[in-house]
């Protein structure tokens, strides 16, 4: 073995020595798993895991019937056993957790209920991959924090633009050195989500075709909308701030230690009721408190800055806004350009990036970029899911881990701090505690997960 490939072996047995439990900490060649939230993204994560022999889906929850019928037929079609199922009230799913036949599950319910399911799942010795974000109060991440700490049940958050291709690439290429020493990220949510916000509320059409929420909406509408009445801040950090965790090291020898936040008025949600439902819809009269645009700036522990936007209720073409700048040079996804002093053809100029990413290609996509082909958002839904089942298999740690996961979900209650506070600067809990100096990276080392 090649000393490199030693001390990486060493580091990973070691961090799976520190936090894995023993429970987990064993080799397994299939795992029972359960799903609770069978909604899209429920069916998203289920069909991937419906395409693995090394998974049994066991279990199924959900307290929407259309949800659960259109699961099981995804089950059915497969040529796979029925699983149970779990509905019948919000609380179905401690019933699903207590029959102690699953090795894990995946939560894909609306965001209030991924704390309180996690910390379940955790409590009763089941891997938990939760869909973002971790929770909404910081009370509920330190929850989770906890539970994950005392139980040692595995936690991953299952942020899937941690996978993305040309997100890896840029890894590949800012861990080879190729942007000298990183200086300033970008990232963000950038995506017109108003006919995800609002539609018929008819069963079967998620998107658009009316401007009804709440209890009148359906999938998102019913739920996710709610949230941007009477809330104020980066409701969905993740998407930007995962990658730029992973460039900056976050947690690896680095750490979030302050972040001040913006938001602008707010009209975009309003100017679509009226224009698809009218002033007179009773809906028109609804005050959103979610600015249009909120900009979120972190300081990190060894210099760098990081810029987030949140972008949901105006038109746009959908980006996640993603920047690596450092003193060789940086990267835009916006433009698809990139820049590196003395090795771009003219000084001063941007050119394409493709040739970059496609020399700078990460072993993972190199080795499962057919695997992935058809898997939802451009293939990197397959990557997370797999990341998940492979890390429990192994006794592995999670690659994205819950130290990860509460700090870029923590992201929204501080936001909303800073907002309600007149714009002020917030300090970031440290939730390793110190760990951070000295824990090594583990994501996404090599071509297995």
């Amino acid at each position: 073995m090649k000393r490199r490939d030693f001390v990486k072996a060493s580091a990973l047995a070691g961090l799976s020595a520190s936090i894995a439990p023993t429970a987990f900490a064993r080799a397994r060649s299939r795992l029972r798993v359960g799903i609770v939230g069978t909604g899209l993204r429920g069916r998203s994560h289920l069909s991937l895991l419906l395409d693995r022999d090394d998974v049994e889906i066991a279990a199924l929850c959900d307290i929407e019937q259309f949800m659960l019928d259109s699961a099981l037929k995804m089950v059915a079609d497969a040529g796979k056993p029925k699983p149970r199922v779990y509905t019948g009230s919000d609380d179905a799913w401690r019933r699903m957790y207590a029959d102690g036949k699953l090795d894990a599950v995946v939560i894909a319910t609306p965001w209030e209920w991924h704390a309180p399911q996690a910390i379940g799942a955790m409590e009763a010795k089941i891997a938990v991959g939760c869909e973002v974000v971790a929770g909404i109060t910081l009370d509920d991440h330190w929850n989770v924090l906890r539970t994950q700490q005392r139980t040692g049940t595995p936690y991953m958050l299952l942020e899937n633009v941690c996978y993305r291709r040309d997100v890896m690439a840029v890894l590949n290429m800012a861990r080879q050195g190729l942007f000298g020493e990183v200086v300033h990220l970008e990232g963000g949510y950038e995506h017109d989500l108003r006919a995800v916000k609002f539609n018929s509320g008819e069963p079967g059409a998620p998107y658009g075709g009316g401007v009804e929420f709440g209890d009148k909406g359906w999938s998102e509408a019913k739920w996710r909308t709610p949230h941007s009445v009477r809330r104020n801040g980066d409701l969905y950090p993740s998407h930007g701030i995962g990658p730029c965790a992973m460039w900056a090291d976050i947690h690896r020898g680095n750490r979030f230690v302050r972040l001040t936040s913006y938001a602008s008025k707010a009209r975009g949600l309003h100017d679509y009721i009226v224009k698809n439902g009218g002033e007179a819809h009773p809906n028109a009269q609804v005050k959103f408190a979610l600015g249009d645009v909120v900009t979120t700036q972190i300081a990190c522990a060894n210099g760098e800055s990081i810029l987030l936007t949140h972008d949901t209720s105006l038109p746009r073409p959908y980006s996640l806004g993603f920047r690596v700048q450092g003193t060789g040079g940086l990267w835009m996804d916006v433009n698809q350009s990139i820049y590196l002093e003395g090795r771009s053809p003219e000084p001063h100029k941007w050119e394409p990036a493709q040739a970059w990413l496609d020399k700078y290609d990460h072993p993972l996509w190199k080795k499962y970029a057919g695997d992935a082909a058809g898997a939802g958002h451009g293939g990197m839904d397959f990557f997370v899911i797999h990341a998940f089942v492979e890390a429990i298999k192994r006794g592995e740690p999670m690659p994205i881990d819950v130290y990860d996961a509460v700090a870029w979900s923590a992201i929204t209650p501080l936001s909303e701090q800073s907002i309600a506070g007149g714009n002020r600067t917030v300090d970031f809990p440290d939730f390793t505690e110190g760990k951070w100096r000295d824990r090594p990276r583990i994501f996404a080392l090599d071509d297995r997960y």
